[in-house]
């Protein structure tokens, strides 16, 4: 094990999950201090960045199964996102 953790591939890894899981904390954040379940924009930005650096470090560890979960988890995102920005333009 702390052979593996001297491994910056590892490190990175672990600071991608670290990054996604912070969404989780934005997420109950807010709706803590609305006093209901919501969704902020920052959860999809931070499900984004989170997403490619797992996205990277599967590439680099050439995982077909998390190459493929994060793929199409990007495009969720992207689309939460554009759809959350259409309900607060009009």
């Amino acid at each position: 094990i702390i052979k593996e953790l001297s491994n910056p591939w590892v490190l990175f890894g672990f600071f991608a999950q670290f990054v996604f899981f912070l969404r989780f904390i934005v997420q109950w954040v807010a709706s803590e201090k609305q006093h209901k379940s919501v969704i902020p924009l920052a959860f999809w930005y931070l499900s984004i960045t989170g997403s490619v650096l797992i996205l990277v470090y599967a590439i680099k560890r050439q995982d077909p199964v998390f190459i493929a979960g994060q793929g199409l988890a990007l495009v969720i995102y992207i689309r939460n996102i554009m759809l959350q920005r259409k309900d607060t333009l009009s």
